[in-house]
Parts: structure tokens; C-alpha cells; sequence
């Protein structure tokens, strides 16, 4: 690989859950967010929540971001230019989804080159309820993701990923030979395995008689705790609409007659 200051930041970082107690600057706070505002978008459809509350927040990180999709902004922009919003709410909040996650993404990396480091929160879009009530949010703003961020605490490995093979496909998609996803299951696996990451965080899901347990966290590793994790859990679409619907994003479903 070629090696450079920004190829090196991105390969280094690793999600930190274990945060030193001091609060960053304003300065360093603004540079991040600015910095997130430059990544590409669409229609600049992304806010950034902020809450400073380290004994409320995720793993006590010193800031914890929500990025949002906020449509509620374009649309007052809207009214002063005489329109109304004739987009359907899936197709706006494809576009502001990718606007939210590359700034998040833009933010992670400009706290990474600062000495800062972070970690995700995936479960937020199912508590928009909490945080529409906490943020006294409008109508039309879908928190999608958070971001504890914060000096770290702790320095724990890099993660494992898939082989490039399995991930860069030139020309065309491939047919997945067993062998070819074996051989990346266990580059996953093993990485993980080798170190001790599900029982050092001593959390294997459980299977609620689905199956009966052949795991222990001597063989427990990534491809079972995802697997378990998409064969188990959000069987249902009602519990993300019900979020949606509560930050004022109507998805109709196909049998309500949408063609």
C-alpha cells in the first residue's frame, strides 16, 4: 500500500469506547464539525446534535454527536422561495442519509488527525422518540446516527476486515465460490479471535431457542455474532417506521397501493 499522513489515519483508526475525562475545546469541536460540512452531499441535508453531558452520555465519551437527516432546514428554505415539497420522504432521506453519513464519516477522521478518537452508535434511529424530546427537535429532522468522540482512554488493535477480493469488483459482480467466503469468514474469525474481542467484552448473543448454543468465546467470533445479530433481531420493518413517522417521514408500503 502506498503510505501517506491520511492513508495512515484512516488504516490506524479503531472505534474507542473508554474516554479520558477532558472536555475539548470549542475550537477543536467547531474545526470538526466544519470539517464534517465539507464532506460531498447532495442537498446538505445532515445536522449535528450535541450534547457535552459525559454522565449521560454513550460510554461517558466528553461529546456525543447525533448526526440527523434534516429536511426540516431545506424546507423553511423553501417557503422563502415559494415551493413546496413535492419529493417523497424515501427518496429524501436516501439522499440525506448519504449527506449525514459522509459527514459523519468527514468528522471521524478530522477528530482522528486532531488526537481525538470516537466510536458509533448505530441503535439511535430506534429511540427517536428520547432524542426528539431531549434536543426538542421539529418535525422532519430523523436522528440517523451517534458519535461518542473524546480523548482516549485506551488503545486496542485495529479490527479485522474482508479481503480486498471480497470487497473490489472490477467489471462485474462475482459468483462467490464456499471457498472464497470460507477463506474471508476466517480472516474475520480469526482476527477477531486472536484478540479475545467478544470475551473480553464478555457478550455472546443470545439464541432464545432457536438454536441450541455450540458456542463458546473459545470459537464465538464476528461472522456468528453478525449472523446472530441479522438472523434474530428487527424482523420487522414497523419499529423503524414508527420512528420515521414520529419525526414526520411518511414510507408508505407497496401494499398501500404505491406503484
Amino acid at each position: 500500500m502506498i503510505h501517506n499522513p491520511v492513508i495512515d489515519t484512516l488504516m490506524n483508526r479503531k472505534s474507542i469506547r473508554s474516554f479520558k475525562p477532558e472536555q475539548p475545546d470549542q475550537e477543536v469541536v467547531e474545526t470538526i464539525v466544519r470539517a464534517g460540512q465539507q464532506a460531498p452531499f447532495a442537498y446538505q441535508l445532515a445536522s449535528v446534535l450535541l450534547s457535552r453531558e459525559i454522565e449521560n452520555n454513550p460510554w461517558n465519551a466528553p461529546l456525543y454527536f447525533i448526526l440527523c437527516v434534516d429536511a426540516h432546514r431545506f424546507e423553511r428554505i423553501m417557503q422563502l422561495r415559494g415551493w413546496e415539497m413535492a419529493s417523497n420522504d424515501l427518496s429524501l432521506l436516501i439522499l440525506g442519509i448519504q449527506d449525514a453519513s459522509l459527514m459523519a464519516e468527514n468528522m471521524v477522521i478530522a477528530a482522528e488527525s486532531l488526537g481525538l478518537a470516537s466510536s458509533f452508535q448505530g441503535a439511535v434511529p430506534f429511540n427517536a422518540e428520547k432524542v426528539i424530546q431531549q434536543f426538542k427537535l421539529p418535525p422532519r429532522v430523523f436522528p440517523l446516527v451517534g458519535l461518542g468522540m473524546g480523548y482516549p482512554a485506551s488503545n486496542p488493535p485495529t479490527r479485522p476486515r474482508y479481503p480486498l477480493e471480497l470487497c473490489l469488483f472490477e467489471e462485474e459482480y462475482p459468483q462467490f465460490t464456499p471457498q472464497m467466503v470460507q477463506d474471508a469468514m476466517q480472516v474475520m474469525d480469526d482476527g477477531y479471535l486472536a484478540q479475545d474481542y467478544y470475551r473480553k467484552a464478555d457478550y455472546i448473543i443470545p439464541l432464545d431457542g432457536v438454536k441450541e448454543e455450540q458456542f463458546t468465546f473459545d470459537n464465538y467470533s464476528w461472522t456468528e455474532h453478525i449472523s446472530r445479530k441479522l438472523g434474530l433481531w428487527q424482523r420487522s420493518p414497523q419499529g423503524i417506521l414508527k420512528s420515521l413517522e414520529k419525526c414526520g417521514f411518511n414510507i408508505p408500503s407497496l401494499s398501500d397501493g404505491v406503484k
